[in-house]
């Protein structure tokens, strides 16, 4: 039997279908601003991308795993951002670097993110996939926080469970000021930078 089930193909023919892939998960951001979720088919998808549903398949077995990726994809670009601004040495630029990188990412992937986000809870591989955003984002800021002088542990008052209160914080104000404007997401940014500072005890 060959190995080239569909299960299977895609790591198999990576290097050579990465255009095409590229082509899939573009076209589905597109269709996600212009149908939505529920809304678009995999014939859509498709369609959009230049090839027929079979060659679809051969990539992704549903509209389900074609967002997945879409969202893996997404979702790296946020880790690698909120990783870059964990290692910046100063803590109020470290604060102002991860704020100005999420800003990036929001206003360019703001649907994907939001669909993210309303998906998390019915889809497992997404889901997962935005918990451990999430644990990224939380040891980033864990690290900025104890850089500043806020004791490391588990209790209340100590880094960690202020990291993750900061992060989903952040997560709500993103995802509410996206469906709005620029201004909007701005200034969400700018009030999460000034509280993520009073937490670190940077404002003085």
């Amino acid at each position: 039997m060959s190995s080239h089930q569909p299960t299977r193909s895609r790591r198999t023919t990576e290097r050579k279908g990465d255009v095409r892939e590229r082509a899939i998960l573009d076209t589905c951001e597109a269709l996600l601003a212009e149908k939505g979720y529920e809304a678009m088919t995999v014939g859509d998808i498709a369609q959009g991308a230049g090839i027929t549903r079979g060659a679809l398949y051969f990539y992704f077995g549903s509209k389900q795993e074609v967002v997945t990726a879409l969202v893996a994809r997404t979702v790296e670009h946020l880790w690698e951002r909120s990783r870059a601004a964990a290692r910046t040495d100063e803590p109020r630029e470290a604060i102002a670097a991860a704020m100005r990188r999420t800003v990036e990412l929001w206003t360019e992937h703001g649907l994907v993110m939001r669909t993210a986000i309303d998906l998390s809870l019915t889809v497992p591989e997404i889901g997962e996939l935005w918990s451990r955003t999430a644990d990224a984002f939380t040891t980033a800021i864990t690290a900025v926080l104890e850089r500043a002088g806020v004791q490391p542990g588990t209790e209340p008052d100590q880094a960690s469970p202020m990291a993750r209160a900061l992060c989903w914080m952040i997560e709500r104000s993103f995802y509410h000021a996206s469906q709005q404007s620029r201004e909007d997401l701005r200034k969400a940014s700018s009030t999460c930078e000034h509280i993520w500072k009073v937490s670190a005890g940077l404002t003085a």
